[in-house]
């Protein structure tokens, strides 16, 4: 995913050796076929144990524990992983409460540790079965993928450096290659679906786009980042996936595409974009859970999800292809270049396959099934950051990962060898890597200037896909990347890994301080000068001239953990005592200093919010580019013109919890901190300790070992969690079991303290936490604390399952306001959001405003399990009256434990008439419920011109003008004055002038209470 604007920001050595050596003497690497055996499960059970005991493994089962509490909001009510508990958040995705497939990769290895320290697998089905269902697109996402042409895979479009340089044009007559694995992935698994994680997620619906153009469905699938290098998360236009042209530009023909797609005619389509490393990394968390699950002899509890990884990354495959399938290797000029066959050389490799983890793939087809077409691409640009040798080594060498389709192990072996290459390659002579290489210099196959290194034809890129900020000055990148290089090397063992890690190492452990007051700082922002040597595999130079230096630095929690699980996989198989140091002071130091209620996080000043509200600036490109003469709205009722900030595209965050806060700094005050818990960060965190604690051991402090770390208890029932001690104790030892303050004292344990003798320390105890009945509806929680001396406390969350829990049912209406004819009626209609659990009436009536407008059909509506999801329809009628003022009421549709709706209805009056040789008419039709494109024609009726004409306006309710045309619109309160421009200012006999302007309001539907022309009493109609 595109990371945007981010601002990261000697204790029982001989215990950990001995824990060391029993579990990697449990496992044993092939070297004939590259798979392992157990070769002593007793041995490896053991080991288990004891590092389950030791004090950075409880500290897993803690942070675990508070991302899984429901009241600490990581996830949403479907189960969806929230990219951050906190939803003012602009990065790469740029609402907190979106998600990414970086975050259901994340939450999938996040379970994959818990299944090792508690032998409990079901969370990692569940969680595999919520990405299917949510965020890998099933065949009604892509419904047309059967008309996919492999020997024409996509029509080419060139990338551009600035968003102003698109919509980029379609161009049939560049040449573009053939796709080589359609046909075998189709007959391996018998469809032609892509099974890829899209990218984005809108979790809570919160731009209102549904399921292809429903409005209403959540998640719903999203997209933001189209338009070339420049373009940051600041500039993007976030659009829905399925276009249906329902938002978007004016008119209904186009949509969104043509702000980023050049051609004559738009189709309405679905498209989908692939993170590779996401994809890469759930396919690793997968090996790792067959590897723990083997040690407990569970490996069929996981045997169904290997398959499902392997197939993941058959398809993953296409990340290794260039965007348009064109040849690899000096591919200069868009029509110059040719499309590759996908035919293999002598040596096995394809002529349009670079075998790297490439930024992204992306498929989509017609919406239409008679349309009758789909397409499909890879991508030509490479980051070092993407790349994940172990989840290649995985595909290509272990026979229960190995892909189906008959290529898809040699093409993951021939990556695997590929990957570390390029690692090698971008090495800079002080340590870190550099950016990557591309096939496509330019996005756009430009001759990139005389000397540029290359890397098996590809060109070097200092800062590949993305340039604000450079994709290449993110540390982050670097503790992720090689935290893969570090796994591999742990299981493998190879030399060349090794070598990368060593030097790698040094340098970030020499530019890491631990400073005196018991905090730490590690590189945040680098930069970069001189380039890598042309790669020669058989003699890679040194990259004398390729440096880096750290400009900036960060206590980052979440980059420090992916730092020290860097260092601990590192340290445990090279034996280096230094790394092993550095990692668990950067643990401990985290852990002492900055835990809170929902995890570890520390405070963020976004100097970079300042460009919420920053127009578009054609000097310097930034800001949110739309075409000249292109307007449009999205479903949050933000308007897209040249006009258009980040915020006015985005007017709900002005409803946000942290908006005031935010409101201050944009209208001058100091920049505000933020304390963010993401996903990914909270995660890493977690397993940052639970590697520690499996590979390293824990420190000498024996613990009291509490499981689970979490209970749920039925309310006037009863729940237990058992204790014991993690060694054997020289006395007897009291363990005090105690209710914290504050708890919910509805919940109680009748155990006050628990005694273990040096006889019976290992043996578990039971603690039976009870629930009171009681009358509210709310669900307790409880901590209670266990401790003795000389022992690391445990903590156990007890939540209570409160069986008076009544959850409301929740409406949805097709329209939130509705203008009705004087005389006349209008209706919306209503449904249930979810199936109740029975039967539910609802009431639709008049709860305030203006008499003669009312309900005269469905004020009474049923629903049952059977028509809860059928919409049912409410109808509103106003009355005949003698005066010319256009109404307002509010509509409310309420029941019995149901949250209630309301809906705005306006009368549009029709007694403002009066002829006099002029008329108006003012249409508001184009209306869409948030915003308002009228049509308003003056028409002179009479025999003599009109000249220096005036329009006066008053509308019902309150709007904001975001654009107008020929006239001049000036508006004070509710009322709009309108001049001509100084083409239109006379109004020949019998013709008329056009004008318009463009609307966004909130609540009723604006509809003009008076229009008067100036000086004359002229027809007047208002629709």
């Amino acid at each position: 995913m595109k990371r945007k604007t981010l601002l990261r920001a000697v204790r029982c050595a001989g215990a950990r050796t001995l824990a060391r050596q029993a579990l990697s003497g449990a496992i044993a690497l092939s070297a004939v076929t590259g798979g392992f055996a157990v070769l002593n499960l007793g041995t490896a059970a053991r080991a288990q144990a004891a590092d389950v005991n030791n004090e950075y493994t409880q500290r897993f089962l803690t942070q675990y524990n508070k991302i899984k509490d429901p009241a600490n909001g990581y996830f949403s009510a479907e189960g969806v992983p929230y990219h951050s508990v906190e939803t003012l958040l602009v990065e790469a995705p740029d609402y907190g409460h979106e998600t990414t497939s970086e975050a259901y990769s994340f939450w999938l290895w996040l379970e994959a540790q818990y299944g090792r320290a508690t032998g409990d697998w079901a969370p990692l089905n569940a969680a595999w079965a919520n990405m299917e269902k949510y965020i890998i697109p099933a065949t009604r996402d892509q419904p047309t993928n059967s008309f996919y042409n492999a020997t024409k895979p996509a029509t080419y479009a060139g990338e551009f450096p600035l968003p102003s340089g698109y919509p980029a044009p379609l161009q049939t007559s560049v040449p573009v290659g053939q796709d080589p694995i359609a046909a075998e992935l189709a007959t391996a698994y018998g469809t032609k679906d892509v099974y890829g994680m899209h990218w984005l997620l809108d979790v809570d619906n919160w731009y209102g786009y549904g399921w292809c153009g429903d409005g209403t469905t959540r998640p719903a699938y999203i997209n933001t980042f189209q338009r070339g290098a420049q373009e940051s998360v600041w500039e993007t236009i976030p659009h829905p996936s399925c276009d249906m042209f329902k938002w978007g530009r004016t008119g209904g023909k186009e949509g969104f595409l043509s702000l980023f797609t050049g051609d004559s005619t738009y189709a309405k389509q679905w498209r989908y974009t692939d993170a590779p490393d996401a994809d890469a990394r759930a396919v690793q968390a997968i090996y790792w859970a067959s590897v723990w699950a083997a040690e407990q002899g569970k490996s069929a509890d996981v045997a169904g999800l290997v398959k499902k990884a392997s197939k993941m990354g058959d398809y993953l495959r296409y990340a290794m292809f260039d965007k348009y399938f064109k040849k690899i290797g000096n591919c200069v000029g868009a029509s110059a270049c040719p499309g590759g066959t996908g035919q293999a050389d002598a040596n096995g490799y394809r002529d349009n396959q670079h075998y790297l983890m490439s930024w992204y793939y992306a498929w989509g087809g017609a919406a239409d099934p008679a349309a009758g077409w789909a397409w499909r691409i890879g991508s030509s640009h490479n980051h070092f950051g993407y790349q994940n040798p172990l989840a290649a080594w995985a595909l290509a060498t272990l026979p229960d990962f190995k892909p189906a389709s008959p290529s898809g192990a040699g093409d993951w072996a021939k990556s695997l060898k590929r990957q570390l290459e390029l690692y090698r390659w971008l090495q800079s002579a002080d340590g870190g890597i550099a950016g990557g290489a591309t096939n496509s210099y330019g996005g756009n196959h430009l001759q990139p200037p005389a000397g540029t290194p290359t890397f098996y034809g590809m060109f070097y890129d200092e800062a590949p896909v993305y340039h604000d900020p450079a994709s290449n000055t993110w540390f982050g990148f670097q503790a992720w990347s090689m935290q893969r290089v570090a796994e591999y090397y742990y299981v493998t063992g190879d030399a060349s890994a090794k070598a990368l890690l060593a030097k790698w190492v040094a340098w970030a452990a020499a530019n890491t301080t631990l400073k005196s007051d018991g905090t730490y700082q590690i590189p945040n922002t680098l930069k970069w000068s001189g380039a890598p040597d042309t790669w020669d595999a058989s003699t890679p130079g040194a990259n004398a001239n390729l440096r880096v230096t750290v400009t900036d630095f960060t206590t980052d929690v979440g980059v420090a953990a992916a730092f020290a699980r860097t260092l601990t996989y590192y340290a445990a198989k090279a034996n280096d005592s230094a790394a092993r140091t550095l990692a668990r002071e950067l643990l401990d130091r985290m852990w002492a200093k900055y835990q809170d209620t929902k995890g570890v996080a520390v405070p963020e000043t976004r100097g970079d919010y300042l460009r919420f509200d920053d127009t578009y600036n054609a000097t310097t490109g930034e800001g949110i580019y739309v075409p000249s003469g292109w307007t449009g709205v999205n479903a949050q009722g933000g308007v897209i013109d040249a006009n258009t900030t980040f915020l006015s595209l985005r007017p709900k965050y002005k409803d946000d919890p942290g908006f005031a806060k935010l409101d201050a700094y944009l209208k001058g005050g100091a920049a505000p901190t933020w304390t963010y818990h993401r996903f990914w960060a909270q995660s890493d965190i977690a397993m940052a300790m639970a590697d520690y604690g499996r590979l390293l051991g824990g420190p000498s402090t024996p613990s009291i070992v509490a499981t689970p770390a979490g209970i749920t208890v039925k309310e006037g029932s009863s729940a237990s969690f058992s204790v014991k001690l993690s060694d054997k104790p020289a006395a007897n030892v009291t363990v005090a079991v105690a209710r914290a303050a504050g708890s919910d004292t509805d919940l109680s344990t009748a155990t006050t303290a628990l005694v273990f003798t040096p006889t019976n320390y290992d043996t578990a105890q039971t603690v039976v936490v009870a629930a009171a009945q009681d009358a509210d509806q709310t669900n307790g929680a409880a901590t209670f604390g266990l401790s003795a001396s000389g022992y690391t406390a445990a903590n156990v969350i007890a939540t209570e399952q409160d069986d008076d829990v009544v959850v409301p049912v929740t409406l949805e209406v097709s329209a939130t306001s509705i203008a009705v004819p004087e005389g006349a009626s209008a209706s919306f209609q209503v449904r249930l959001a979810a199936a109740p659990s029975g039967a539910v009436s609802l009431s639709a009536t008049r709860t305030a405003g203006d008499t003669d407008l009312s309900v005269t059909s469905g004020g009474t509506l049923a629903f049952t399990t059977a028509n809860w999801n059928t919409w049912q329809t409410v109808t509103i009628a106003a009355a005949q009256d003698a005066d010319s003022t256009n109404g307002t009421a509010t509509i409310s549709i309420t029941g019995a434990n149901v949250t209630t709706r309301t809906v705005a209805a306006s009368e549009v009056d029709d007694d403002v008439v009066v002829a006099n040789g002029c008329s108006v008419l003012f249409d508001t039709g184009n209306d869409w419920g948030s915003g308002q494109v009228p049509r308003i024609v003056l028409s002179n009726t009479g025999t003599a011109a009109i000249s220096g004409w005036s329009l006066t306006v008053t509308e019902n309710n309150d709007f904001s003008i975001t654009n107008s045309w020929s006239g001049t619109f000036a508006r004070n309160g509710r009322v709009i004055t309108i001049t001509p421009a100084p083409w239109n200012g006379t109004i020949s006999p019998n013709s008329n002038t056009e004008l318009g302007m463009q609307l966004v309001y909130s609540g009723a539907k604006p509809v003009p209470s008076s229009v008067v022309w100036g000086g004359r009493t002229c027809d007047i109609v208002i629709r």
